[in-house]
C-alpha cells in the first residue's frame, strides 16, 4: 500500500508528532513524506518526498499573528498551481496533518483523506471552547485542511475518534529533573517584551526561547536563547515549570512530565483559544495577554505548588492499526 503522510511545517508540533507518527504508518505501507509551511525549527528524520511553503502564518511581536507579513509571504497563484498539480490519485491513503495542499487536491479530485492532528479534535462539540465565539476562526479551522474523517488528539479524550497526545519519544523516555528555571516559549512576543514583564518577577530564573533572536545574551534573570530543538528538550525536563502559548505540544509534554504549567493564547487564534478553554478545565492558570500590570498573576503562579501530571500512555501504533484498518480493511 502507498501512504502519502502531508503534514504542516507552521510551528514545531506537527513534525514533532510525525516523529512518532511516521515510523508507525511505515509499518503498513510505503510512506511518501510532505511538508508545507515556513515556520519550523525542528527537521523530520525521514527523508522528504515533497516540501512547499504552503500557506503560513507569521508570528508577530505584540502577542498575535503578523498579517502584513503573512500576506506578503504568500502566494495564492503557486498555492493553487500546487494543488491542481499534485499527483494525489498515486496513493491509495492519504493521511493529512492539516496540511493544505494535499487536503485540497485530494477534495478537488474525489479522493478521500483522513485527518490525523490537533485540529480536527477542535471541530467536535464536545471539546471545550471559548465563552466568546469567533466564527471567522472556526470557518478557517474547517475549511484551511479539509477532509473526509478526522481523526484527533487532545489533552483529553473528549469524543470518539479523539486520543490523547503523541508524547514523543525524547520527552517520554526522559527522567525529568527540576534545576529551578522556568522555560518560556511565547513566540508571538518580542524579546523586549517578555523582558520588559519577566524582570518584575524576582528571584526567579527564566530560560527564554525566542524565535527573534538569532544569539543568546542574558539580561538580569533573564537568559534568551534562539530556538534549538535540542536545548528547549533539555530546558523544558530540567525546569520547575513552563511558561508558554496554548499551542498543543508544549503544553501537552509539560503536563506529561509533570511541570507546573501558564498559558497565554495568541491573539485572533481562535485554535490556541480552544486549548487554553480546554486546559483552564483541567485547572491550568490562563493569562489574556502578556501584561507588566498582570505581573501579580505570574508572581502567585511561581508561588504555587500547585502541579497537574498527566498520564499520556504510548498509543500511537495502536491509533495507526486502527486507523488503517478502519479506512483501508488492509493490514500488515
Amino acid at each position: 500500500m502507498k501512504i502519502l503522510y502531508a503534514i504542516q511545517g507552521t510551528g514545531n508540533g506537527h513534525i514533532s508528532r510525525a516523529m512518532d507518527v511516521g515510523p508507525a504508518l511505515e509499518k503498513h505501507g510505503e510512506v511518501d513524506y510532505l511538508v508545507s509551511g515556513a515556520q519550523v525549527e525542528i527537521n523530520l528524520s525521514q527523508e522528504l518526498k515533497y516540501r512547499s511553503p504552503g500557506m503560513s502564518f507569521y508570528f508577530g511581536k505584540r502577542g498575535g499573528i503578523n498579517l502584513s507579513k503573512t500576506f506578503m509571504k504568500n502566494s495564492s497563484i503557486r498555492f493553487y498551481k500546487e494543488i491542481n498539480d499534485f499527483p494525489i490519485d498515486q496513493y491509495d491513503l492519504v493521511v493529512n496533518d492539516f496540511e493544505p495542499i494535499t487536503a485540497w487536491a485530494a477534495r478537488k479530485r474525489g479522493r478521500r483523506t483522513v485527518g490525523l492532528s490537533h485540529q480536527g479534535a477542535l471541530l467536535s462539540d464536545k471539546c471545550p471552547k471559548p465563552v466568546s465565539r469567533d466564527i471567522v476562526g472556526k470557518m478557517i479551522l474547517k475549511n484551511y485542511a479539509p477532509v473526509s474523517h478526522n481523526y484527533g488528539f487532545h489533552f483529553d479524550a473528549f469524543d470518539a475518534d479523539i486520543y490523547t497526545p503523541v508524547v514523543r519519544s525524547c520527552i517520554r523516555n526522559v527522567k525529568p529533573t527540576n534545576k529551578g528555571h522556568y522555560t518560556v516559549y511565547l513566540p508571538a512576543y518580542s524579546d523586549e517584551k517578555i523582558i520588559k514583564v519577566l524582570s518584575k518577577v524576582k528571584g526567579i530564573q527564566w530560560q527564554v526561547f525566542s524565535k527573534h533572536s538569532s544569539k543568546a545574551y542574558q539580561q538580569g534573570n533573564i537568559s534568551i536563547m534562539p530556538i534549538n530543538n535540542e536545548q528547549f528538550i533539555n530546558s523544558i525536563t530540567s525546569s520547575t515549570g513552563v511558561l508558554c502559548g496554548a499551542g498543543f505540544e508544549t503544553p501537552a509534554e509539560t503536563l506529561f512530565l509533570g511541570k507546573k504549567l501558564m498559558v497565554i493564547p495568541m491573539e485572533g487564534q481562535y485554535e490556541q483559544h480552544c486549548n487554553a478553554a480546554a486546559l483552564k478545565e483541567l485547572g491550568i492558570p490562563v493569562m489574556k495577554k502578556l501584561k507588566a500590570k498582570k505581573v501579580h498573576k505570574i508572581e502567585e503562579w511561581v508561588q504555587s505548588g500547585v502541579v497537574l501530571q498527566m498520564d499520556y500512555p504510548d498509543e500511537t501504533e495502536g491509533i495507526v492499526k486502527r486507523i488503517i484498518e478502519k479506512e483501508t480493511g488492509y493490514d500488515r
